[in-house]
């Protein structure tokens, strides 16, 4: 588990993380973004880079570990006001087509905890919901990820959104 700052001295938290990432052996370290900066090129490029969750200074301590058991625990985390801000960036934009093809490979049981997933839900969750174990779902998870190429639960969502799976109003 690493906490990144954005702006430090010689190379930024952005080339920092992108670089950690990148090293052999390390299998896939989890990176959570700490700054002040509360700009969504900022979210957008942390994300990008690798890390897994992105908070904001003015977090209390009890956020900030809650966040690193979250991320440690592979999931991902934003701090409330920058996903608070985000949905309704992205609940403004025009309705993307639909790109099924992209979601293709996945079962319809795949299909159906992608869509839980996207809406926020636990693996207990998904589990309860489902009526299976929860290692199961998070056998499904694995599999939506491989087949996907995608990283982690942040990148499910945002497939999910794109590709019309699931829509802000529900």
């Amino acid at each position: 588990m690493i906490l990144m700052d954005i702006r430090m001295p010689r190379m930024n938290g952005l080339d920092a993380t992108r670089a950690v990432k990148a090293m052999p052996g390390l299998g896939h370290p989890r990176i959570i973004m700490l700054t002040t900066f509360d700009a969504d090129e900022y979210v957008f490029s942390a994300l990008r880079a690798g890390a897994s969750g992105f908070l904001l200074k003015d977090a209390t301590a009890e956020d900030l570990v809650s966040a690193v058991r979250i991320v440690a625990a592979g999931e991902a985390l934003l701090a409330p006001s920058v996903t608070s801000r985000l949905i309704a960036d992205y609940a403004s934009r025009p309705r993307a087509p639909r790109r099924t093809e992209v979601l293709s490979p996945l079962t319809e049981r795949e299909i159906e905890v992608m869509k839980l997933v996207a809406t926020g839900q636990s693996n207990a969750e998904i589990a309860g919901v489902l009526f299976l174990a929860e290692q199961t779902v998070k056998t499904h998870v694995s599999r939506i990820l491989g087949k996907l190429g995608l990283r982690d639960r942040t990148q499910i969502v945002v497939v999910a959104y794109e590709s019309g799976l699931v829509s802000p109003a529900g």
